[in-house]
Formats: structure tokens, sequence, C-alpha cells
């Protein structure tokens, strides 16, 4: 795929998510993500401009403080981004193996509180957060304004442990 003009070697799919397909990228021996926004429907969630939106919250999630990958390219025309590539284990992955995901609750929880004194939610499933030598990163852009029904205490916490919301994705997924 190119990003302005600049040819990226894509490895696999890494996720979909309701924003677009992301990709494990290479170039001149470095690994990226290379994400490409998609319009498919979603029942839950209105978009406007996406390509726009992801730059806006890219700048909004800066200010924050937490920690997120670099963006490191966007193409507006061909709705794609660039960003540094996160090397490590979601912790989705790591609540379906049972691996202890304990240490990384304390960094969550921080990310909620620098979220919130920005007036801002973070999307708080566990497929937007990656373990690398030891730091949890938001991988994700996605932010919207602060509300009590969608932090991380009220909505995102849930998904955080075999919960029976976590299994019920978990069963939606495998049909």
């Amino acid at each position: 795929m190119t990003v302005n003009d600049k040819v990226y070697r894509i490895e696999y799919l890494l996720g979909h998510g309701k924003g677009g397909y992301s990709y494990l990228a290479e170039k001149d021996g470095q690994h990226y993500v290379l994400k490409q926004i998609h319009h498919e429907p979603c029942s839950y969630y209105q978009f406007g401009n996406k390509i726009e939106a992801e730059q806006n919250d890219y700048k909004r999630l800066l200010a924050t403080g937490i920690r997120i990958p670099k963006m490191i390219d966007i193409d507006i025309a061909r709705e794609r981004i660039v960003k540094e590539y996160i090397d490590g284990q979601t912790i989705f992955a790591m609540i379906e193996k049972d691996i202890p995901i304990e240490p990384y609750r304390e960094q969550v929880y921080t990310m909620a509180k620098q979220a919130k004194t920005c007036g801002l939610n973070i999307d708080y499933f566990p497929t937007n957060f990656v373990v690398q030598n030891g730091l949890l990163y938001y991988i994700d852009y996605e932010c919207n304004g602060y509300s009590d029904t969608w932090n991380l205490e009220n909505w995102g916490i849930k998904y955080w442990s075999k919960t029976e919301e976590f299994m019920k994705y978990i069963r939606a997924e495998q049909e």
C-alpha cells in the first residue's frame, strides 16, 4: 500500500475495528501499523469524516499524556494512517489465554484519570491496549467527550476479565 507516495509492504492483518483495518506493514526494515479507513456500517456508532476524526483525536490524545503510538504519516486522500508499531500482546489476548493482567489495571486506571481530566473517554475495550516492555499503550486514537456512561468504571472494565460481557463478545465473534 502507498501512503503519500511511500510504499509499505503489508505482512498481515492485525485487526479490524469499527473504523478501519490495521495491518502490520514493513518499510526499510522497520515495522509499522498501516490503518486503512473503511466505510462499513456500524449499528452502535455514528461517524463523521473518519480520517479527520483520527487526525483530530490523535492531537487530543497527545495532550492527555496517555501512552499512544506515534502517528508517522497520514494520507487524507487514500484514508490511510501509518503508526508506530507497538510490539506486544493485547489485553484481550492475555485475558483469553488466562495471562494475568493485574499489573496493567493500575495503568489503565491512570489513563482513565488522564482522559477524564482532559474531558475525554477513550475506547476501553481490551483489544485497544497492547503491553510492550511492561508498559500499557492505548493503540487506538478514538476518543470522545467524557461521559459517565462510557467511562472505565461503568463500561470498559466489564471487558477486562472473563466476565459475562467478555464471554458474550467471544461467542458472537465465533458465530
